[in-house]
């Protein structure tokens, strides 16, 4: 009997996580600003090729991640329809410090960077095509 409610639980405390990581997946998230944090960065988000003329919308991906197929078709549609902002896909594989640097722990990871390369909003997952558009207009 004890055996039947220790499953119960872990089955009932596994379906409660995954719910919860799903609800988060895809949601723009606010980043906070720290100034010591964006000069700890700035160096290596210009050396992968991030230039200062205009908003970035930044994307970890990777060869065998599947869900960021999705991301480019998200980010490219979004960015078709606006000017003032442009791309980056970056592989998490080719740049692991500036990852490790921005705390991306899961793919595909999305981030919206204003014309001084500060985090604007932070995406885990797939982003609508609305969540990222108000991600931008915030800029």
């Amino acid at each position: 009997m004890t055996g039947i409610t220790v499953l119960l639980v872990v089955a009932v405390l596994a379906v409660a996580t995954g719910l919860y990581f799903r609800s988060r997946s895809g949601t723009v998230r606010a980043v906070r600003d720290t100034g010591s944090d964006t000069d700890a960065v700035r160096p290596l988000l210009l050396e992968a090729g991030i230039t200062t003329d205009t908003a970035t919308v930044l994307h970890f991906s990777a060869d065998w991640c599947g869900p960021c197929a999705a991301v480019r078709r998200v980010v490219g549609q979004v960015l078709n329809d606006r000017s003032g902002a442009r791309e980056v896909e970056l592989d998490i594989d080719a740049h692991p410090v500036l990852a490790r640097e921005l705390g991306v722990l899961s793919l595909p990871t999305t981030f919206v960077l204003d014309t001084d390369l500060r985090r604007r909003s932070r995406i885990a997952g797939v982003p609508s095509a609305a969540a990222l558009r108000s991600a931008l207009d915030a800029l």
